[in-house]
């Protein structure tokens, strides 16, 4: 599940279906004409209702939907002015965005040095593409706590959709989206369970996708203005993990539901985080395998994590390997490690020490933000319960995380959803630490100043 197929690799001719190209016009269209605030919808649903390889193949460079969407809100960003003028220099970056940007860069870099071929720089300059400029475009669209509240709603109708079909697909064995592919999608069965897909890659990245947006449909749920969103969004999300089939969504399902649950002990997480590492030190010390082979007994529907606690044993014991500018031997390591199915592994591998370095710092950023974040509106029940289930998300991230790498559009909702904790975190600082571009100019302080029953103030335009 590496990125040779993504962007220098893969078909060698366009693979569009007509009604494909027809939504994905419209949506170009609505992100070059449609206010800001009415544009997040169509580039949301049409990029995760979309099947994975739908693409146009133009000059041998494969231009799949969202990348062409992502080109759109990209020239729509550098349209945009501040002021008199636009400058991406000299901007400052929230915590996330001090990563994530190097991280992209020398992810793409490494990449290209590990495998020194044409075909690998076309892979990563897509996938600067898809991180550095679909980061952008999605914080353009994404600035407030209600442009969160609208992308969720669009997300509501996403997932609805999606569990609907992938319901179809598991008790029929078909899939509706094979109507609108070039080639029939047809579904994995194991141990005689259909495993379904939707649009994805495949069941486990479709059912993760489903599971970590759970808490956030928890949030519109306990809202007063998305309630009926809400309900629905956490109908689909269940649905979508069920039909999966899969343990990783599952993991990820329950993780996000335990994180929700730890709300009446909020303000003793850090007890809680050191509680987490005693038990797994001394699980260390008694166990007689390494720790990490804990993921071997996870299994909920009939899924076998040896294979997940084999990879990670495979990548520690080959550090000397990877950790100058990651490898592509892992294959070679034993029975299925071929399949970088953990997200951490994946980092590793293609980004060395460095990279994987980076990406935990971001994750832990995240964390962070959102804390510092939610004690900052301590006893406003609405707003902290907001960053709340901004936190069991990532949690929910973090548990699928361990069980698959993000590849296709789940790498797209990933960089939505690090948007949103910016978008968020960044409204409850002073003034003169808000953040990230010069076109960011939404009120400062909205979510501190906002009172728990009044409306929220909008975004401008």
């Amino acid at each position: 599940m590496g990125d040779h197929s993504q962007f220098g690799g893969g078909s060698g001719a366009s693979n569009m279906h007509p009604v494909v190209l027809v939504a994905t016009v419209l949506a170009v269209l609505s992100v070059l004409v449609l206010r800001r605030k009415l544009g997040v919808a169509p580039v949301l649903i049409v990029i995760f209702l979309t099947p994975a390889g739908q693409q146009l193949f133009l000059g041998g460079f494969h231009f799949f939907v969202f990348r062409i969407i992502i080109i759109a809100g990209v020239l729509r960003v550098l349209q945009h002015k501040s002021g008199s003028r636009f400058s991406l220099l000299g901007a400052r970056l929230t915590p996330i965005e001090k990563v994530f940007f190097p991280w992209a860069i020398l992810h793409a870099v490494v990449f290209i040095l590990l495998y020194r071929e044409s075909s690998a720089a076309a892979n990563q300059f897509g996938f600067l593409l898809d991180s550095c400029g679909g980061y952008i475009v999605f914080r353009y669209f994404i600035r407030s706590k209600e442009d969160i509240l609208r992308a969720m709603k669009s997300m509501t109708v996403v997932a609805a959709v999606l569990a609907l079909c992938m319901l179809y697909e598991h008790l029929r064995h078909f899939n509706p989206f094979s109507y609108i592919n070039n080639w029939a999608i047809v579904p994995l069965v194991r141990e005689g369970k259909v495993r379904s897909q939707g649009t994805f890659g495949n069941s486990i990245t479709a059912g993760s996708f489903g599971a970590t947006l759970l808490p956030l449909f928890c949030w519109l749920w306990k809202s007063e203005k998305a309630r009926l969103s809400g309900a629905i969004g956490l109908l689909a999300s269940t649905m979508i993990v069920m039909t999966s089939v899969a343990s990783t969504p599952m993991s990820a399902y329950l993780g996000g539901i335990l994180a929700l649950f730890m709300w009446p002990i909020r303000r003793h997480m850090r007890a809680v985080r050191w509680g987490i590492v005693i038990v797994l030190a001394s699980l260390a010390l008694v166990m007689k395998a390494p720790v990490w082979f804990l993921l071997a007994r996870i299994d909920f529907i009939g899924g076998h994590g040896w294979d997940r606690a084999a990879l990670v044993d495979q990548f520690v014991r080959h550090f000397s390997e990877w950790w100058l500018l990651g490898t592509a031997n892992n294959a070679n390591w034993g029975a299925d490690t071929w399949d970088a199915c953990n997200q951490f592994v994946s980092e590793g591998l293609s980004g060395g020490i460095i990279g994987f370095v980076l990406f935990i710092v971001m994750v832990s950023r995240a964390f962070g933000m959102i804390g510092r974040a939610r004690k900052k509106v301590e006893h406003k029940f609405r707003q902290e319960w907001f960053f709340w289930c901004l936190g069991a998300a990532l949690f929910g991230h973090m548990v699928a995380f361990w069980g698959i790498d993000y590849f296709d559009q789940t790498r797209l909702w990933w960089f939505v959803f690090l948007a949103m904790i910016s978008a968020a975190t960044m409204s409850v600082q002073p003034l003169g630490m808000r953040a990230f571009l010069p076109f960011e100019a939404q009120a400062a302080n909205e979510l501190v100043h906002e009172s728990d029953s009044a409306r929220p103030v909008r975004a401008s335009s």
